[in-house]
């Protein structure tokens, strides 16, 4: 079982950037594949980027391609989005989650564990 805490979000104006993180604890990290996922007001949970055990392969939701990168050190049990060139549409809670299946996942029901979430925000 692994416990996953994300930090990092706050309120940012369109065009800047921010660092998510998410710090896991439990079982070893390397061994889990996983990913970010945001939720807008009203909306879905909708995949943001992944990747696999161990970090070996990386992708990413077509619309933050080229915009976000997902990361991981895992000496330090850590999860990481980088978000730049960040748009109002980008605004909505972002989860961390970890999967005990190796390869990276866009489907949600594919994590068997989550983050609490954290909020971030774009103004025009």
């Amino acid at each position: 079982q692994v416990q996953l805490v994300e930090s990092g979000g706050g309120l940012v104006q369109a065009g800047g950037s921010l660092r998510l993180s998410c710090a896991a604890s439990g079982r070893t990290f390397s061994t889990y594949g996983m990913g970010w996922f945001r939720q807008a007001p009203g909306k879905g949970r909708e995949f943001v980027a992944a990747d696999s055990r161990f970090g070996a392969f990386t992708y990413s939701a077509d619309s933050v391609k080229g915009r976000f990168t997902i990361s991981r050190d895992n000496a330090k049990s850590t999860l990481y989005l980088q978000m730049n060139s960040l748009k109002p549409e980008d605004t909505a809670v972002y989860y961390c989650a970890a999967s005990e299946r190796p390869q990276p996942y866009s489907d949600p029901t594919k994590y068997n564990y989550w983050g609490q979430g954290t909020q971030v925000t774009v103004s025009s």
